[in-house]
C-alpha cells in the first residue's frame, strides 16, 4: 500500500505538470492536490491517525476487560498498512462527530454512516463496506409468548402509515431523524418525533425494551443484534430501503480517501473480512458481546475487582484505568493466575514483593493489587526525580514493573551513550532494551545486568498503553 501513496504521488505530479492555457485554473487544481497530499504525508509522518467512533455493541467496546468492534479491528488493520498509530475518540453524537472531522481533530470519521445526499456535499465517503435499512424497533405485547404470529402483528406497527401521531425517539442530526422527518411528508401525517441527544442508539432500544420510550428507528443489523438480548422487541418493520454505509473523511483530503478506499475494497475481498463480519454480526459469540455490553454500557463495569482496583488506584493517586489495564495485562483478571516463573495473582506478584510488602495471600484479590499498586507507586516514585513528564514516566513505570529496574536503567544509560534522549521512551530507550540481547549492547561497561530479550517489555508497555487509552475512552474516570 505504500508503493501506492508513491505512485499517487507521481500521478498526481504528472498531470499538475502537464502544459495547458488555463493557468489560473491550472494553479489552483494544482494547490488543491497539494494539499490533499500533504495531509496524507502529515498523518505517516506524524505516526498518527486520529479517528472518532462510537461505543456499541458493534464498532467498539470492551469485552471481558479487553476492547473491540468490527469497526475497532478494521481500524487497527489499517493503520498497521499505513504504518501509523491510531488516537481513537468515542462520540455518540452525531453533530459532535461532524464537528470533530471539521475542526481538524480527527482525520476520519469510522462509523457506519449512512451516505446522504446532503452529506456528500460536506464530506468524503469512503468505500462503503456495508448496507443497511432501517427498521422500527416496538415493543411486543405482553403475553407475546402465549400469542400467535398473527395475534401478535395485530398489536404491532406494519404500515408505515400507521405512524400518524405516534412518537418516536430518535438521536438528534442522524439518518434515522431525517427519514422519519420524510416518512411524515410521505404519509401526509404528523409523526411526533421525540430527538435525544443523551443517549445513543443502543441505549434507546434499551428504553423501548424496558418501557421508557415507546419506539426508536435504528439500521437492522443493530436491531437484530440487540434483539437477541431483548426479546420481548419486534424489529420487523423496515422504515427505509437498503442503504450505503461507510466511513467519512473532510472534503478536501482526496488522497487520504483514495487510500482507505482503496485498502477497505482490497480488505472487503479477504478471507479475514469474511471472517471479522462474522465474528461481530452473525455468529452466535455475537450474541455474548451485545449482551454484555448492554449491560455494561452504563455501569463502566470491568472485572469483579474494578472496586478493589480503585481504591489501590486512589491511594497511590493513579488512574484507576490504568492500574485495571496493567491487571488485565498481567492475568486477565484472574485471581488465581500463575506464571512459569513464580508469579501468582491478578498482578502477577513475585514472592519477594509480595515479602516486601507484607503480604500473607498472593491469591486474595485486595492484597494482591495493595501490594502490586505499592511497587508502581514505588518505581513512579523512584523515576520521578529523573523524568518530570508524567505521561512519558508511566512508560517507564511499567517497562520496569514487566522486567525490572536495573535492565531499564542499562537501557537508559545506553541511550545517554549513543546520544538518545535516556528520558524519552519511544525511539529512543526502548530500542536500546532491544538491544540488549546482542552481545556489543549487553557487555558494554556502562550495562550492569547483562543480557535481556527486550521484545516482551515493548509489546508490555504499548499494550498497556493503548489498552488504558481504550478504557479512559469508554469507561468514566472514578
Amino acid at each position: 500500500m505504500r508503493s501506492y501513496i508513491k505512485h499517487l504521488i507521481l500521478m498526481l505530479f504528472i498531470f499538475a505538470s502537464c502544459k495547458g492555457d488555463k493557468n489560473l485554473q491550472k494553479e489552483v487544481g494544482q494547490a488543491q492536490r497539494g494539499a490533499a497530499l500533504k495531509e496524507l504525508e502529515q498523518i505517516q509522518v506524524s505516526g498518527t491517525l486520529k479517528v472518532v467512533i462510537d461505543y456499541n455493541s458493534i464498532n467498539y467496546f470492551i469485552y471481558r476487560g479487553q476492547p473491540m468492534g468490527f469497526q475497532y479491528d478494521i481500524l487497527h488493520l489499517l493503520s498497521d498498512d499505513m504504518g501509523v498509530s491510531l488516537d481513537i475518540r468515542v462520540s455518540n453524537n452525531i453533530k459532535e462527530t461532524f464537528d470533530l472531522l471539521d475542526s481538524g481533530t480527527v482525520d476520519l470519521i469510522a462509523k457506519n454512516l449512512t451516505i446522504t445526499k446532503s452529506r456528500k456535499a460536506k464530506v468524503l465517503f469512503t468505500y462503503p463496506l456495508l448496507s443497511s435499512r432501517q427498521v422500527l424497533v416496538q415493543p411486543k405485547p405482553e403475553s407475546w409468548r402465549k400469542m400467535a404470529s398473527k395475534e401478535v402483528d395485530e398489536h404491532l406497527i406494519r404500515d408505515v402509515r400507521d405512524l400518524a401521531e405516534k412518537t418516536v425517539y430518535v438521536q438528534k442530526n442522524t439518518a434515522f431523524y431525517k427519514r422519519l422527518n420524510s416518512l411524515s411528508d410521505e404519509i401526509g401525517e404528523d409523526i411526533n418525533i421525540v430527538t435525544d441527544s443523551l443517549h445513543g442508539v443502543e441505549q434507546l432500544i434499551g428504553m423501548v425494551a424496558n418501557g421508557k420510550v415507546p419506539m426508536t428507528v435504528c439500521d437492522e443489523e443493530v436491531a437484530r443484534l440487540n434483539q437477541a438480548y431483548y426479546e420481548n422487541l419486534d424489529i420487523s418493520t423496515p422504515v427505509s430501503f437498503t442503504q450505503d454505509m461507510a466511513w467519512a473523511v473532510r472534503s478536501n483530503s482526496t488522497a487520504l480517501n483514495e487510500y482507505i478506499s482503496k485498502w477497505l475494497l482490497d480488505f472487503s475481498k479477504t478471507r479475514q473480512y469474511k471472517m471479522l463480519y462474522a465474528k461481530y454480526y452473525t455468529s452466535k459469540r455475537s450474541r455474548r458481546y451485545t449482551a454484555n455490553v448492554s449491560k455494561s454500557a452504563t455501569s463502566d463495569h470491568l472485572s469483579s475487582y474494578d472496586d478493589i482496583i480503585k481504591e489501590a488506584s486512589k491511594n497511590i493517586e493513579w488512574d484507576w484505568r490504568l492500574v485495571a489495564s496493567v491487571v488485565y495485562q498481567e492475568s486477565n483478571f484472574n485471581p488465581d493466575a500463575e506464571s512459569w516463573a513464580g508469579a501468582v495473582g491478578l498482578m502477577q506478584l513475585m514472592p519477594e514483593t509480595a515479602d516486601r510488602y507484607e503480604i500473607t495471600d498472593l491469591k486474595n484479590p485486595e492484597q494482591n493489587v495493595y501490594a502490586g499498586t505499592r511497587f508502581l507507586a514505588w518505581l513512579d516514585s523512584y523515576f520521578m526525580d529523573h523524568i518530570s513528564d508524567p505521561k512519558e514516566r508511566v512508560k517507564f513505570v511499567l517497562a520496569s514493573y514487566n522486567i525490572g529496574l536495573g535492565h531499564i536503567l542499562d537501557a537508559r544509560r545506553l541511550a545517554n551513550k549513543y546520544g538518545k534522549d535516556m528520558n524519552t521512551w519511544d525511539d529512543n530507550v526502548a530500542p536500546f532494551l532491544l538491544k540488549k540481547s546482542l552481545s556489543k549492547y549487553y557487555k558494554d561497561p556502562v550495562v550492569k545486568w547483562g543480557y535481556c530479550r527486550g521484545t516482551e517489555t515493548t509489546n508490555y508497555v504499548q499494550n498497556v498503553m493503548e489498552r488504558y487509552h481504550s478504557y479512559a475512552n469508554l469507561l468514566r474516570a472514578s
